[in-house]
């Protein structure tokens, strides 16, 4: 069994799909995921996600920010009252995006932070969205003390010395389908290094789908193609990636009910 370990259900434009909730659910149930971590990007819509997601209980869901949501100052005590609801696994996706954004990095850098205080308190996991930010993104982990609670760089698409230094965090690390990109060569280098026992698996969904999906809408079940191909890359059985991977999720996200 695996786990996808990022996705977007609330997201997902069914229409295009052809599919309902649930029957993407199943879909993904038969290629052999057992649990869905749906992540929040604005704590406005948290509560209309979590509505979509209540009634499955193999879907966790995270509460928290994206930094490309991040126009204003993070409202810290609503973040905090939000993430106590008992479906809530980990705090974000959080982080710095300096890709898109060229006038808000102080806005974001505040929010990290706020974020970071709150997954401390709560002791829940950070889930953490990192581009074109390497320093500034693990300094603020070190300054102030992501480590105590932990967590994971979601979507990895940055350098070894970067992953590297996150693991060193306790963090882990986690790939989705832009690993089986052809252009994705530094990736591909970086997650032959990643320890087996700090890697997890992701669809970001519904973006990002791997190949031979590319350029079509994404969904959960396409993890396993991520994990049979991340399984070739590292030179090990498909069972052991899963093995591992799901094992890992539920190291991390202790509060995520396993079946």
């Amino acid at each position: 069994m695996i786990v996808d370990s990022h996705c977007h259900l609330d997201r997902l434009d069914f229409d295009k799909l052809g599919l309902s909730l649930p029957e993407a659910l199943d879909a993904a149930r038969q290629k052999q995921v057992e649990h869905f971590l749906c992540v929040s990007v604005t704590l406005e819509q948290f509560p209309s996600m979590l509505e979509k997601v209540q009634a499955f209980d193999d879907i966790s869901v995270s509460c928290g920010v994206h930094p490309l949501n991040q126009d204003q100052a993070l409202d810290k005590s609503q973040l905090l009252s939000l993430a106590q609801h008992d479906k809530v696994v980990a705090i974000g996706e959080t982080g710095l995006d300096y890709y898109y954004s060229k006038d808000t990095h102080s806005v974001q850098q505040e929010s990290f932070v706020g974020h970071i205080e709150v997954a401390n308190e709560l002791q829940k996991p950070l889930i953490i969205h990192t581009r074109d930010a390497r320093t500034d993104t693990i300094d603020l982990m070190k300054a102030h003390g992501a480590d105590k609670c932990g967590g994971v760089l979601h979507c990895f698409t940055e350098d070894w010395n970067m992953a590297k230094q996150a693991l060193d965090l306790g963090f882990y690390i986690s790939i989705s389908g832009i690993v089986t990109f052809k252009n994705a060569v530094e990736l591909k280098e970086v997650v032959k290094q990643i320890p087996l026992d700090r890697l997890l698996i992701e669809t970001d969904s519904p973006y990002l789908a791997p190949v031979p999906y590319r350029g079509k809408t994404n969904q959960p079940a396409y993890v396993q193609d991520v994990a049979y191909y991340i399984a070739d890359l590292k030179g090990i059985t498909y069972k052991e990636l899963a093995t591992a991977t799901t094992n890992n999720f539920y190291d991390l996200f202790s509060l995520a009910k396993r079946k």
